[in-house]
C-alpha cells in the first residue's frame, strides 16, 4: 500500500503507462485504484491516453463516480465501470477496462476465453460475457450510466475478467500490481489461444491447474519479478536510467525473500507427502 496519496498517484499513473507500453492500452482504456483508507472512494485519471498519464492527472471519486473536487479537466465518461464494480466487490481494489487487440476477437465472436497456459491462469476460470443489448438494447456501446455499470458488475460476479460483447474487457485485482499482472497475462493468454485455434486444437487448463498456477503466479515473488521488468522497460522507453527512483523501488521489491516454507511442504497443501518405505 502506498505511504501517501502522492505515492498512490505516482504508482497509478505508472501502471497506466506500463500497460500501454505492453501494447494493451492504446489511446483508450483506463485503470482505477480504491482509496487505501476510505473504501468508499477511488482514484482514476482524467480523460487522457494511458501512455501519457502523469500523477497530476489522477482524480478522486466517490463510489457513485462523482468527483470529490469539481474537475477543471474532462473525466472519463465510463468511470461508472469502476465505481459500480467497487460497490459490488469489496474484495476488489483495482480495475482496468481496455480494448486490447488480442481479446477483441473473443469479445466480437463470443468464443469463450479460457486459461490455456500457466501464466494465463492469472485470469482465473473462463471469462463470462456481458452484452449491453440484453438489458439496454441499442446503445453507443459506452458504459456511461450507473445501471449499465451495475449490470456489468453483475456479469463479472466473482470472476476476475469479464468480456464485453463488441467492446472489450474489464479486469479486477486485489491490488494494483496484481491487476497489472492479470491484465497483461490475460491478454497474452488470449493471443496464444487465438493462435492455437488457428492450428485447430485448444487444450485449456483444468480447474485444478488454473487454481494452483494462478495462485502461484500472483504471489509476491512472480509479481515482483514481472513488475521490475515492466518498470525498467517503461523507464528505457521514457529515457529514464537505471538510477530512476521507480526502477530502484521495483528492483528492491523484486529482491524481497519469499516467505519461508517448512521442508517438504508446498504453499497450497500445507502437508508433506510421506516417502514410501523401501526394504
Amino acid at each position: 500500500m502506498p505511504d501517501s496519496i502522492a505515492e498512490l498517484r505516482r504508482d497509478l499513473s505508472e501502471a497506466y503507462r506500463i500497460v500501454a507500453n505492453e501494447g494493451i492500452l492504446d489511446a483508450f482504456g483506463h485503470i482505477s485504484l480504491r482509496h487505501p483508507t476510505n473504501p468508499q472512494r477511488y482514484f482514476l485519471s482524467r480523460s487522457r491516453a494511458p501512455a501519457l498519464v502523469q500523477p497530476d492527472d489522477i482524480l478522486e471519486y466517490d463510489l457513485d463516480s462523482n468527483p470529490i473536487v469539481p474537475p477543471v479537466v474532462r473525466p472519463y465518461s465510463e468511470r461508472v465501470i469502476h465505481g459500480e464494480i467497487f460497490k459490488a466487490r469489496p474484495d476488489v481494489n483495482s480495475v482496468c477496462h481496455h480494448h486490447g487487440p488480442s481479446i477483441m476477437p473473443f469479445a466480437i465472436s463470443g468464443v469463450p476465453m479460457v486459461p490455456i497456459y500457466h501464466l494465463g491462469a492469472a485470469m482465473g476460470q473462463s471469462a463470462p460475457f456481458w452484452d449491453s443489448r440484453d438489458e439496454f438494447g441499442d446503445t453507443n456501446l459506452l458504459v456511461v450510466k450507473p445501471e449499465e455499470g451495475a449490470s456489468l458488475a453483475r456479469a463479472l460476479a466473482h470472476h476476475s475478467v469479464v468480456l464485453m460483447r463488441r467492446h472489450g474487457a474489464t479486469i479486477v485485482g486485489g491490488n494494483l500490481r496484481e491487476l497489472v499482472f492479470r491484465t497483461i497475462y490475460s491478454a497474452r493468454n488470449a493471443e496464444y489461444q487465438l493462435a492455437a485455434h488457428m492450428l485447430g486444437h485448444v487444450s485449456p487448463l483444468t480447474p485444478g491447474e488454473a487454481k494452483m498456477a494462478g495462485g502461484l503466479n500472483l504471489a509476491p515473488g512472480p509479481v515482483g519479478r514481472a513488475y521490475e521488468y515492466w518498470v525498467r522497460a517503461l523507464a528505457e522507453r521514457e529515457g529514464r536510467g537505471a538510477d530512476d527512483p521507480s526502477v530502484r523501488r521495483a528492483e528492491a521489491a523484486a529482491r524481497l525473500p519469499a516467505p519461508s516454507q517448512p521442508a517438504g511442504k508446498s504453499p497450497k497443501s500445507g502437508t508433506a507427502k510421506k516417502k514410501r518405505r523401501t526394504s
